[in-house]
């Protein structure tokens, strides 16, 4: 890829309280092998020295501070301060393989202004083991790179993993009004639900990304341990993406699956707060119902799986493909 054709990629780092972590992921960023980059970390108001272990790297990162404000606003900072025409983020305690942001460049110029971001499979590191996201997620394809048509049904219907492997245009975000700031949980699976409505993104089905279990103070951690804190903002996504999608009849099939999930989180809403208030064992009998609906549902043909074809045709049909994509959820 010569330099003409080199995009400013920008990569924003949200980070707190990760002084014994942010070297590295900042480290994987320094070391990728595409260098059109500035890379901006956003202290989201840490009390450890994260930042004065940042100063180490002089003018070769950003870095900007502000008050606790929580993961979205800090991107959303991050992003008001950068200027590539690509923008990449990475969480603070995770890691980029080197190739990640080349490979990312190069697929989503092959694919054109019709395709608006990337997501690369991430690794997921537990302490006791280690799974592909996209395997989590049950996203399967015979190609290893290539556009992916259907992100709006898929991702309406199981988490992905997203913030750590995305790679978004800057005029679609910048059309989306960036992350929602209300939310401190989910506020990456509802980007991604609206993104998903912009038209089939590119994928990378090699994991390029690490994703590392943090043992305390994070909030995946936090998550974990307190239900209602993302059960909660989970029924609140999916209520707006319903809402979003409108009464035209293009979207029918959408708007059933959308109504489907968020039926389904009210439901795990009940069961959360049933558990909350004591009600244990009436909990513990609903959310195994609740299994069997899903395990009959992902064996179901109402299931959607991951439709997808390679990136290098035609610059029409790839056009064909994204008026196609549009009109559809029009």
């Amino acid at each position: 890829m010569s330099l003409v054709n080199q995009p400013l990629v920008s990569v924003v780092i949200p980070t707190y309280n990760r002084a014994h972590l942010i070297s590295e992921a900042v480290d994987s960023v320094l070391q990728q092998t595409y260098r059109q980059l500035e890379v901006i970390v956003v202290d989201d108001g840490s009390t450890d020295d994260t930042l004065e272990r940042l100063k180490g790297y002089g003018d070769r990162i950003q870095v900007l501070a502000q008050k606790n404000s929580g993961p979205a606003a800090a991107r959303n900072h991050g992003m008001a301060a950068s200027r590539g025409e690509l923008i990449a983020f990475l969480d603070s305690d995770d890691l980029w393989m080197p190739s990640k942001i080349e490979r990312q460049v190069s697929l989503l110029q092959r694919a054109g202004d019709s395709s608006p971001c990337c997501l690369s499979n991430i690794l997921m590191k537990w302490s006791d083991v280690q799974r592909a996201s996209f395997d989590i997620a049950a996203l399967h394809s015979s190609l290893p790179e290539g556009l992916w048509l259907n992100p709006d049904e898929v991702l309406v219907t199981r988490f992905v993993l997203f913030n750590q492997g995305i790679m978004i245009r800057r005029e679609v975000l910048e059309r989306m009004g960036g992350f929602d700031e209300s939310l401190w949980y989910l506020e990456d699976h509802e980007m991604s639900l609206r993104l998903s409505l912009e038209g089939p993104w590119t994928f990378l089905m090699e994991p390029l990304v690490i994703w590392r279990e943090t043992k305390s103070g994070s909030l995946y951690q936090k998550a974990q341990k307190e239900e209602l804190k993302w059960k909660k903002p989970m029924v609140q996504i999916l209520e707006a993406h319903l809402a979003r999608l409108g009464g035209d009849t293009k979207r029918a099939g959408l708007r059933k699956l959308v109504q489907r999930e968020l039926d389904r989180a009210r439901r795990h809403l009940h069961i959360a707060n049933l558990s909350q208030s004591g009600s244990s064992r009436s909990a513990r009998f609903r959310q195994k119902v609740e299994d069997y609906r899903s395990a009959f549902f992902r064996r179901s043909p109402s299931f959607p799986h991951m439709k997808t074809q390679p990136c290098q045709a035609e610059k029409p049909a790839r056009q064909a493909v994204a008026n196609a994509f549009v009109a559809d959820v029009k």
